[in-house]
């Protein structure tokens, strides 16, 4: 049976048609719920769905089951999968063990963890560790003080989170919860032949390379995830190595030199590092399809949640995402807009 298109399913979605249920479903970015065309919900904006398959993808891409349509149906292990992620969220600070979801699932631990992983993405250790940080990073937001925090989130000690923190924020908690401050993030913007780049780095290494049609809106692109840290324009005195990378990647752009291999200082869910991780293994000039990339980290069904992860990039040609493309060949999705992405694509082949 062909893929329906998308304007067939807003319109079933719309109508609320009973016919198409079990041959998508759909998602609603503002309220993170995941509902069958005919749930009786109130209507979304259409520029707020989006669309799946099957029910694992959209999990996989965040998306939990309305309670009212029960997405997942009857299928069994689903709904007990779903349930064992739910005793992860509610306890997510205590230790967990996998007896104890194997249990809650009817499954043994090594098979729990198997079907676990090819559901969700990743590990249900990583799944805990990812619903800590995100409760840590929350508590750091509303204010509540970084000791208090670390506790509240499960972390058990000072040095634990610290150590998962730096990896995951990029700098201390304090610096994290006061929105950057006291950070110092130095810059460099260039014009290239793919239109203005900007290139930011921490302390630790590379954080953002974003493409644009001016500075300005490259400067406020860099402001979103510290709008408190200190920005400064580098200089070569200063950080020579910025200077540097930034030549050396205008470099690969423009004249097909090797791809620097700089530091990175990138944040990301397991899953997300997952996937970057691979697209490094991509050689230029060859291309993948999101369907091949799922395949080849062993979770055959998490294409959308692929997709997802190339789309939140926050290092465009450092980690090549613009080497994924849509199964039938056409470019599918590029941050930094799909003319950038041929443009790229078209180089690469030429050089081979």
């Amino acid at each position: 049976m062909p893929k329906l298109s998308e304007n067939e399913m807003k319109n079933a979605v719309a109508q609320r048609d009973s016919s198409f249920d079990g041959k998508f479903y759909y998602g609603v970015i503002t309220t993170g719920v995941l509902c069958t065309p005919s749930c009786s919900t109130k209507a979304a904006n259409p520029e707020n769905l989006r669309f799946f398959f099957d029910t694992e993808s959209a999990m996989q891409a965040g998306f939990r089951p309305c309670k009212r349509c029960n997405p997942a149906g009857q299928g069994a292990r689903i709904l007990k999968l779903i349930e064992v992620a739910r005793y992860i969220e509610r306890y997510a600070e205590d230790k967990i063990t996998l007896t104890q979801l194997g249990d809650i699932a009817g499954l043994s631990p090594s098979r729990l963890q198997r079907i676990f992983k090819e559901m969700f993405g990743v590990s249900p250790k990583h799944y805990q560790d990812a619903v800590r940080m995100r409760k840590f990073k929350r508590s750091l937001k509303e204010g509540e003080g970084v000791t208090d925090a670390i506790y509240s989130s499960g972390y058990g000690s000072i040095s634990r989170v610290y150590g998962e923190a730096t990896r995951n924020i990029g700098m201390t908690p304090k610096v994290y919860r006061a929105g950057g401050k006291g950070e110092i993030i130095h810059y460099a913007c260039r014009e290239t032949v793919l239109g203005y780049m900007i290139m930011a780095a921490t302390d630790k290494g590379v954080c953002s390379v974003q493409f644009g049609d001016d500075k300005d809106s490259l400067l406020s692109l860099l402001s979103d995830e510290f709008p408190n840290a200190q920005f400064e324009l580098s200089v070569a005195q200063d950080t020579p190595e910025l200077d540097n990378w930034m030549v050396a990647l205008d470099s690969h752009i423009s004249q097909g030199a090797p791809r620097p291999d700089v530091p990175l200082d990138i944040r990301g869910t397991a899953f997300q590092i997952k996937i970057w991780q691979f697209l490094l293994s991509i050689k230029e000039g060859d291309v993948m399809s999101y369907g091949e990339v799922a395949e080849h980290i062993d979770n055959p069904k998490a294409v959308r949640a692929v997709g997802t992860a190339c789309g939140k990039n926050p290092v465009g040609i450092l980690i090549p995402c613009h080497r994924v493309l849509r199964s039938d060949g056409s470019l599918g999705g590029y941050r930094w807009g799909l003319e950038r992405k041929r443009t790229l694509l078209d180089m690469e082949r030429s050089r081979r």
